[in-house]
């Protein structure tokens, strides 16, 4: 630490249970970086970046101090392929699959019965392996993010869901950061990488299921995109973004979409859900990062909007009662450890753009018709 403090006019140490956090002002002559001060940062046992605040060229580094942690990489990857599995089948049932086989009379009945409901699965294979590969996105954006500002951070927990209960076949997946956040700009940068990661696949997966979904007529459209749930017509509501991808794809009618554009269509959903401005979603990460306690305000008011629209579809409500739980009651961000630090001019865009990711993936009534009483979703 000697050698890399000559550096610095004056600097101040902050440890946390296994982080040194240092917050330095260079000196003027190595500002730049200097070469000799380069390094030094190059033999710096952590991370580091720089920040601009009253014009001084400043530096925060972060050093751990435990040894590293020893992960249960086994229960991730269990949870992982459970999901997998608990999505595959959700997808099955939604392509018309049965949900149990058919009463056996004999061990060929017992083969012959099971090959064919496998057939029947084939299906929810696509929609999983596009679903999980969003959500994998969406949580390694975060991960690595996350690691790059070394924040210790925990890998994926995948929640798989009985498909009868939830017939996607799963509540999602987190992360858990299990050391303070430095300043709104870690927290800026880590939020908003999930979403923008799993946007990013989800368009993959979306394009590649539209060009294979098929356009019909005479379905009685109180939508143009539709799924079929348990034999019943299920019709999907649009962002912005979904309608104006789906112009690319048809000139009208209704689309019936394939199994992996739902997956798609779905990642736009969990995109849009995580950036709400609320509490501890990405959404309020990001806008903390961006406004400081200026998010309690504009989370207030979208809670207050979700409630709003729980009369147009009542999974708002639910989803507003659940980020009250999640965030124990408050719908403020809480704090960082400099919270007084603002975001860098060179990082608003990114922030911003977030922001608007959030507005052209917001959906306001996702799910109507005749298959809505099947639905378990939020």
């Amino acid at each position: 630490m000697t050698a890399i403090t000559n550096f610095f006019s004056f600097w101040r140490t902050t440890t946390t249970r296994d982080r040194e956090i240092v917050d330095a002002v260079v000196r003027p002559e190595h500002a730049g970086p200097s070469l000799a001060l380069r390094a030094a940062l190059d033999q710096w046992n952590g991370v580091h970046y720089w920040v601009s605040n009253d014009g001084a060229p400043r530096l925060v580094l972060v050093r751990v101090l435990a040894p590293p942690r020893r992960e249960r990489w086994w229960l991730h990857a269990f949870l992982f392929v459970s999901t997998f599995l608990t999505v595959w089948m959700g997808g099955g049932l939604l392509a018309g699959a049965p949900y149990v086989l058919p009463p056996l009379h004999s061990v060929a009945d017992a083969w012959g019965a099971l090959a064919g409901w496998v057939q029947a699965m084939r299906p929810g294979l696509e929609f999983a392996m596009g679903l999980m590969a969003i959500l994998l996105a969406h949580e390694a954006g975060h991960y690595i993010a996350a690691r790059r500002y070394g924040i210790d951070v925990s890998p994926p927990y995948f929640l798989p869901a009985p498909p009868l209960w939830n017939f996607v076949g799963t509540f999602g997946a987190f992360i858990r950061l299990r050391s303070p956040v430095v300043d709104r700009r870690q927290l800026l940068d880590v939020g908003a990488a999930g979403p923008w990661a799993g946007f990013a696949v989800a368009v993959l997966v979306l394009f590649a299921g539209l060009s294979l979904s098929e356009t019909v007529s005479g379905v009685g459209a109180q939508s143009p995109q539709l799924i079929m749930l348990h034999d019943q017509r299920l019709y999907l509501g649009d962002s912005l973004f979904m309608a104006a991808t789906r112009r690319l794809f048809t000139d009208g009618g209704t689309m019936v979409l394939h199994p992996l554009a739902f997956a798609g269509w779905l990642g736009l959903l969990v995109t849009a859900l995580n950036l709400l401005p609320l509490g501890q979603l990405d959404g309020g990460h990001v806008l903390y990062g961006l406004v400081g306690g200026g998010q309690r305000w504009l989370g207030r008011a979208t809670w207050l909007a979700l409630l709003a629209l729980g009369s147009l579809f009542w999974g708002w409500i639910l989803w507003a009662a659940l980020t009250l739980l999640l965030g124990r009651g408050r719908l403020a961000h809480p704090s960082v450890l400099e919270r007084h630090r603002p975001v860098p001019g060179s990082r608003q865009p990114f922030g911003w753009a977030t922001v608007l990711l959030f507005v052209v993936t917001f959906t306001p009534v996702p799910f109507h018709g005749a298959g809505l009483g099947a639905l378990q979703l939020f």
